[in-house]
């Protein structure tokens, strides 16, 4: 995977809807928040759209993406918020025209975890999960959850610390490249181009509001499919309001022999960390962390 450059003070990053529609007031508090890094910030056109429960129509949509990545200005594209949407856009991006513009951040999660894998398989080109600007890590009122943000901005100025769960399901350590996401949106994608492929990978899994039996029904698909084959290690984030994912986690995962952690900051809820899929990344059971080992990008060839 190409890793894009780290940003620096004055670069200029988008903000676009590609799934969801943000709330104006929160998305423009979060445009601050960014300002305040020292980042210029420029807001796609049609990012305020509505078309029932999406940013405005899939083709807005797609454009307000393709413009953002597509100009030579901007060092980064930002998406602002999850909700559904992102599948719908994916067969509507001019890929080479993308795969022309070179490497450049993305950054989202949830179900921007349908970009992510697009990305990667479209353009080889890591990218960061991790807090949207129009989201309440990001744009609450009284200011930036301060260790979110501080992770956050940490990863895109290339330096993100290591991020700590707090419980080893299989031990073991493992140095592998990062991919995964969404636990839903990986579900969703199987038997599509850009379906979950796991094999020497480190899988990072999160989810939100799904019942144990349905986080069950996921994984088994995911692992009937092949998905899961060979993977190398699994870090599993956050999972707000889906009870006790747990004992499904370990019975579904831990017969894989491969490293499992779990308890990461990382997907929904707060504190929410950054996690660079596509880069390498190195599972320490002992501290039961997960570490990007990429210290340089790697330059577009």
């Amino acid at each position: 995977m190409i890793v894009p450059p780290p940003l620096r003070a004055g670069d200029v990053v988008a903000l676009v809807a590609p799934c969801g529609p943000p709330d104006p007031v929160r998305l423009a508090r979060g445009a601050r928040v960014l300002e305040g890094l020292g980042l210029k910030v420029v807001t796609g056109a049609h990012a305020l759209d509505r078309d029932r429960y999406l940013a405005g129509s899939d083709a807005d949509r797609a454009a307000d993406l393709q413009e953002a990545w597509c100009d030579p200005a901007v060092a980064a594209v930002i998406c602002a918020r999850g909700g559904y949407g992102a599948t719908r856009i994916l067969d509507l991006l001019d890929w080479d025209a993308l795969r022309a513009a070179g490497p450049k951040t993305l950054a989202g999660s949830s179900d921007v975890t349908a970009l992510h894998r697009a990305f990667a398989v479209e353009l080889g080109v890591a990218s960061w999960f991790g807090p949207m600007p129009a989201c309440a890590t990001i744009s609450d009122p009284e200011g930036p959850e301060p260790r979110s943000f501080g992770h956050f901005s940490a990863a895109l100025f290339g330096d993100a610390p290591p991020i700590t769960g707090d419980r080893v399901i299989v031990p073991g350590d493992v140095v592998a490249p990062v991919t995964g996401g969404n636990l839903s949106l990986l579900a969703a994608l199987c038997g599509t181009p850009y379906g979950l492929r796991a094999r020497g990978r480190i899988v990072l899994l999160e989810d939100v509001g799904e019942q144990p039996y349905r986080i069950d029904r996921m994984l088994t698909q995911l692992l009937r499919s092949g998905a899961l084959d060979g993977a190398a290690g699994f870090v599993l984030g956050s999972w707000e309001g889906c009870g006790d994912p747990y004992p499904t986690l370990e019975e579904r995962l831990a017969p894989l022999g491969v490293p499992v952690i779990a308890g990461l900051p990382v997907g929904h809820g707060s504190p929410q960390f950054s996690v660079l899929l596509g880069a390498l990344g190195a599972i320490d059971a002992e501290s039961c962390s997960l570490t990007g080992s990429i210290i340089d990008p790697v330059e577009a060839v």
